[in-house]
């Protein structure tokens, strides 16, 4: 706020085109820091998101799936609309209901 202050007293005279330029190339470093922070940061995470969240609506019923606990079994019940998954697994074909949001990965391939 001072500066808005300095800024409106300042007398235009010949200095204050340098002090424009001055002080955009200090902003110019902060700008650059944020666009690096964006593409490095920002922007990856969203598409990991977006990818998961994608893989998860696409589940369907014989996928085989892993949890975030490392259980890896094949799907026997999943309505879109909720949000647990009926998985089976093991050789003697135990059956455990997970939510949806603790399965990590899709490992069966579809079209």
């Amino acid at each position: 706020m001072d500066f808005l202050l300095f800024l409106a007293q300042a007398a235009p005279d010949a200095e204050q085109p340098d002090m424009l330029s001055s002080m955009l190339t200090m902003l110019m470093p902060l700008g650059l820091f944020i666009l690096v922070f964006y593409f490095v940061l920002i922007r990856p995470e969203s598409k990991r998101k977006k990818k998961a969240a994608e893989m998860l609506s696409n589940i369907q019923i014989a996928d085989e799936v892993v949890t975030s606990g490392g259980i890896i079994g094949r799907v026997i019940d999943a309505k879109p609309d909720a949000d647990t998954i009926v998985i089976e697994t093991g050789g003697d074909k135990t059956r455990i209901r997970v939510l949806r949001a603790y399965i990590i990965e899709n490992r069966t391939i579809h079209d």
